[in-house]
């Protein structure tokens, strides 16, 4: 199965996926192309430590969401890949009908809530200041409904008491970080 991941920040669950694939924890899926919105990613670094090509793509015209000739350049550009599975691993842009309609049914993202709480930005600032006892996050196929697709799975993470928006976030990213690349090994296999 070939994997394309997208990414805008630093890339920590790309990592996780990668060092899944390194370890032989990833199935019968590989990872062969990573493209960041941001030119200065962290996330394009690891493209080069993992022997897998990544690249910048010119998102323009719009900050939030991919559409236009922006679209256009990250279809041509996965494309070029032959995906069997995209997967959103922190892409912070809102996908459009172009996109989803090229790789119908091929798209996952990982989203740091247990959906449907908690949808869009800042997840885990919401649940922590909503007081919640459980949160944790959530694999889900992606459809025009912004974290609204089918659940793929979920991993719970506890909210104790002592904790902190810092240490909770920290919990969420290492269960993001098991989760994600468990599904696409299980994805591999079908």
């Amino acid at each position: 199965m070939r994997v394309v991941i997208l990414g805008s920040g630093r890339g920590s669950n790309a990592e996780a996926i990668l060092a899944a694939q390194q370890a032989g924890r990833l199935g019968r899926a590989r990872v062969v192309g990573i493209f960041s919105d941001q030119p200065t990613a962290g996330i394009l670094a690891l493209g080069p430590r993992f022997g897998v090509p990544a690249a910048f793509v010119d998102p323009a015209p719009f900050k939030t969401k991919l559409e236009g000739e922006g679209e256009a350049r990250f279809i041509a550009a996965v494309k070029a890949c032959a995906p069997d599975l995209v997967v959103l691993a922190g892409f912070m842009r809102v996908l459009k009908p172009g996109l989803l309609g090229a790789f119908a049914g091929k798209i996952i993202n990982l989203h740091p809530s247990l959906l449907p709480s908690f949808p869009g930005l800042d997840a885990i600032g919401q649940a922590f200041r909503r007081g919640v006892k459980l949160t944790g996050c959530t694999v889900h196929a992606v459809t025009l409904e912004v974290d609204g697709g089918p659940i793929l799975d979920q991993a719970p993470v506890r909210i104790e008491p002592g904790d902190t928006l810092e240490s909770l976030t920290a919990k969420v990213h290492q269960a993001e970080h098991a989760l994600l690349p468990a599904v696409i090994a299980r994805l591999s296999k079908r």
